[in-house]
């Protein structure tokens, strides 16, 4: 049985990331999504909160096994007997970190591979960091994540106080 993960934060899922998780569910006998605990983010939603969210939406792929863990991600992977890391690309941007990521990997466990696999170009824009920031100040985020999860992102918005910078004028 081959087995690939595709880690993240996922905070939220956007469209993106689910563009990326059917197209590798269709690679591989076994998706596993992984969510990992970041250090270096402020997450809107427990880690709780997203495999529910997450699982939520992919309830109809019988191959993909949302999981989290933290951790080093080979090591993650040699546990589970995870041979490949897929990851998306947006932009030439994204390919410098993301290949330097792979490399290390790589040195780290010979047998674990990346894949990158570009996003589709009409979610070449899309970050989880865009939609909390249009969301955080009332903006639409209906075209960026599913219905499920916008939903999701509104509660826990109106549940927040937000502090907004007040703009003064000065003469």
């Amino acid at each position: 049985m081959k087995k690939a993960i595709y880690p993240g934060s996922f905070d939220p899922i956007t469209n993106g990331h689910l563009d990326i998780i059917k197209r590798a569910a269709g690679m591989f006998d076994e998706l596993y999504v992984g969510i990992l605990i970041n250090s270096a983010k402020n997450p809107l939603f427990s880690m709780e909160e997203r495999v529910s969210m997450i699982e939520e939406v992919l309830a109809e792929y019988p191959n993909i096994k949302v999981v989290s863990f933290d951790g080093l991600l080979v090591d993650y992977c040699k546990a589970q007997n995870i041979s490949v890391i897929i990851r998306g690309l947006r932009a030439v941007t994204d390919f410098d970190y993301e290949l330097q990521i792979a490399q290390t990997n790589r040195v780290m466990d010979p047998n674990i591979d990346t894949i990158f696999l570009a996003t589709s170009l009409e979610y070449s824009y899309l970050s989880s960091s865009i939609v909390k920031e249009i969301s955080a100040y009332g903006g639409d985020i209906s075209k960026t994540v599913p219905k499920t999860i916008e939903k999701r992102v509104h509660q826990k918005r109106s549940s927040q106080i937000l502090q907004r910078p007040t703009v003064s004028e000065t003469p």
